[in-house]
């Protein structure tokens, strides 16, 4: 699972490399209106990479393991209705 998230992540952060050189290498010389999209675009996209790479999954039980603290295991345990035996 952490392994598809930080490639998804690192992919999304390609792509706003990409779109962001190419957008003032290349599509500049024949339009700077789509150069400035093109750059607005690779503006929203590292927002978007850090929530998904930082997005938890149903698989994710990271929220289940006992604190170590046997006083705020328990009192969560009663919150959630279960009981550790």
């Amino acid at each position: 699972m952490y392994a598809r998230r930080r490639r998804n992540y690192f992919l999304m952060m390609g792509g706003c490399v990409v779109l962001f050189v190419s957008a003032w290498a290349v599509v500049r010389l024949w339009s700077m209106p789509v150069a400035i999209a093109m750059c607005v675009v690779a503006m929203v996209i590292p927002p978007i990479a850090a929530m998904v790479a930082n997005r938890r999954g149903p698989e994710d039980r990271w929220w289940d393991y006992p604190s170590g603290d046997p006083e705020s295991d328990e009192w969560w345990d009663e919150l959630d209705g279960r009981k550790r035996h």
